[in-house]
């Protein structure tokens, strides 16, 4: 049975890797993959002679939308995201801090089909699920998230799922520190993300990977939002982290570490951690070594002015007043040195569906427009390591967005999202 054949229509098209506008803009799009981008005659010499190459008529079967004046780009990425907590019960900052204690996991779950629904119709197709320590069983929630997204069940981006984030006992992430928990109350296992010492943080790895883990998430330093814990410290030793990563890249599994600290952040570079989220407080000597490494780097940098800290506890603000504003002086200087920046938002510390507002933020901090996006779709791509998105090109998915007007001129359109194809199927016309 052939595949059913879609065309879109539209006064602009953005080639993310040229920059370049096209207009008028037609995709053709058959089951789940871009067929072709241009349906333009094509003109060319050969051996002297101008030939012209008319494009394949399109099948009269073929579903046809107009989309008006509208520019089509690849759908977008968010590199840090956390589906299970925040949405429609608390839909701005900080989640809950009791959820870990009062969500079950079957709600906790259903919470996340709500807030993937939401991700998805803001033009985020592909996200990284980088989860928190949350008391399941062992249960990886975001991998049958995933599963049932794929399979059509509910809505939501392609995740690559981290399962449990790993933190050492007293760790960032682990959540007594968030709530401040007496002893015995929440008792966590390794197969939950607790791991001290280099056998378990190695037991711990695999059985993510075991039970469907597509990137590892490690805690590396202290945080922002968590009690006892200083956000510069490195958590881990300099063996755990190679220990761990270890186990991942011997799978084929990418690494991504919570780092705020300068010496964490150093520690995971030397031990080959793959990617660093926030990276708030690097030093430029720290900055080149993340250039030296090719090091990801997924700053998440528009919470520091969209997470809402003012319910938080004294010595919590106080905290994200002396770490945010480091935070956008240092993503300035990794932009200029060349860092190999991806786009992350660490929702629900923005709420979700406000994913594109980092996209303004990296252009606050010294990005053009292009980079930013570039930054949501082809680098974030580079960063999850797959080559089939990213782009508007022939052979790739049919993940494709539409903004009104030039979201190269303006970022801020990209919260305007009209339009949202996923795998060729259409999940918003507006």
């Amino acid at each position: 049975m052939t595949e059913p054949i879609t065309v879109l229509r539209a006064a602009r098209l953005l080639d993310v890797d040229s920059g370049e506008l096209r207009s008028p803009a037609t995709v053709v799009v058959q089951g789940n993959r871009i067929v072709s981008v241009r349906r333009e005659p094509a003109s060319f010499e050969v051996e002297g002679y101008r030939v012209t190459a008319e494009p394949p008529a399109i099948p009269a079967s073929a579903t046809v939308l107009d989309l008006g004046d509208v520019t089509l780009l690849p759908g977008l990425m968010d590199m840090e995201i956390n589906l299970l907590i925040g949405g429609p019960d608390n839909p701005t900052g900080l989640p809950n801090p009791m959820h870990g204690v009062q969500d079950d996991p079957v709600y906790r779950t259903l919470r996340a089909t709500v807030n993937a629904r939401t991700t998805l119709h803001a033009g985020f197709t592909t996200v990284r699920n980088l989860g928190l320590m949350v008391k399941t069983g062992g249960y990886l929630l975001d991998v049958d998230l995933g599963r049932a997204i794929e399979q059509g069940w509910v809505e939501g981006p392609r995740i690559v799922s981290a399962g449990h984030a790993i933190t050492p006992t007293g760790g960032h992430l682990d959540p007594t520190m968030f709530q401040r928990l007496a002893p015995h109350i929440m008792p966590l296992s390794v197969e939950e993300g607790r791991a001290n010492g280099v056998p378990q943080v190695r037991e711990c790895v695999r059985y993510q990977i075991k039970y469907g883990a597509g990137v590892i998430k490690i805690s590396a330093s202290g945080g922002v939002m968590s009690h006892g814990t200083v956000a510069g410290a490195q958590q881990y030793s300099d063996e755990e982290l190679a220990a761990i990563v270890d186990e991942a890249h011997r799978a084929g599994i990418r690494v991504a570490a919570h780092a705020h600290g300068d010496a964490g952040i150093r520690a995971c570079i030397r031990a080959g951690v793959d990617c660093i989220e926030h990276g708030s407080l690097a030093t430029d000597d720290t900055i080149a070594m993340m250039v030296e490494h090719g090091t990801f780097l997924v700053p998440t940098s528009y919470l520091s002015e969209g997470l809402d800290v003012s319910k938080a506890a004294p010595a919590l603000q106080q905290k994200a007043a002396e770490v945010f504003p480091k935070a956008r002086a240092m993503l300035t200087k990794a932009i200029a040195a060349g860092v190999r920046i991806a786009c992350g938002t660490d929702a629900p510390a923005v709420p979700h569906g406000d994913n594109a507002k980092e996209l303004w933020a990296m252009v606050d901090r010294g990005m053009t427009p292009l980079q930013a996006i570039r930054a949501a779709t082809v680098t974030s791509a580079e960063l999850i390591n797959v080559d089939d998105r990213g782009r508007l090109a022939p052979g790739l998915l049919a993940d494709i967005i539409a903004v009104p007007g030039d979201p190269t001129a303006d970022i801020n359109l990209l919260q305007d999202v009209r339009f949202v194809m996923k795998d060729g199927r259409v999940y918003k016309n507006t």
